[in-house]
């Protein structure tokens, strides 16, 4: 679910570790145990692996000793800003099979963007790399959701430009929920790139208030294991 997933949909050269979102309940966990084991896994920052701590929104830090992956960092997630629940994300998920046969489910592009929507300011180019990428492979015939995705999604202002051009009507329709398009539509790129700055201020501090608690419970988790 987060920079891999971008390597696979070619938005990303590289990212350091692998992002997981998970079901957590206790049949799933102890897979996950043993998957972690296989790595060599050991937890590397608070929480603990604990279901209830990955159910309010935590993710789990480790770092992988076996052979082949030594020092690969593994998150995991449960839920996650914005996102749906885990079946609605699982049904739309990507699917994808190398040439050794190997299968990789990754979030749809949509719901990567989603994810992507944080505080941390090097996430930003990696949706507008996304959105740039699923509109070159489909841009030819387009079907009514990928171009309203475009449209909801697309952070570079010639880009918005060009579709509020080639689509005149559901720019219309769309602007009446992301009202930067209205100046798509007049082709006032600058004003637009001020607005898509706002815009991204705007989703910036909504994850921070959303980790603002979360963050609070984790001075808690380091207190109770320095003292434990």
């Amino acid at each position: 679910m987060g920079g891999q997933a971008c390597v696979f949909y070619g938005a990303a050269q590289f990212s350091k570790d692998i992002d997981f979102l998970i079901v957590a309940d206790e049949s799933n966990s102890a897979q996950l145990h043993t998957a972690l084991d296989e790595l060599a896994a050991e937890r590397i920052a608070v929480p603990s692996f604990d279901l209830a701590a990955l159910a309010r929104g935590h993710a789990v830090h480790f770092r992988c000793h076996a052979k082949g992956v030594e020092g690969l960092r593994v998150d995991v997630m449960a839920h996650a800003r914005g996102l749906a629940d885990f079946n609605a994300l699982w049904s739309r998920r990507a699917s994808i099979e190398d040439d050794e046969g190997n299968h990789y489910e990754l979030l749809s592009v949509p719901d990567l963007v989603n994810a992507k929507k944080t505080q941390r300011e090097k996430d930003w180019p990696m949706i507008s790399a996304l959105v740039e990428t699923h509109y070159r492979e489909n841009s030819h015939g387009p079907n009514p959701d990928q171009i309203e995705f475009w449209f909801r999604e697309a952070r570079v202002p010639e880009r918005l430009i060009t579709l509020a051009s080639d689509y005149p009507v559901q720019a219309s329709v769309l602007s009446q929920q992301r009202p930067l398009l209205t100046l798509a539509i007049a082709q006032d790129i600058e004003a637009l790139r001020l607005a898509l700055d706002t815009e991204r201020q705007a989703e910036q501090a909504l994850d921070r208030a959303y980790w603002e608690p979360l963050r609070k419970e984790l001075e808690e988790f380091r207190k109770a294991e320095r003292q434990g």
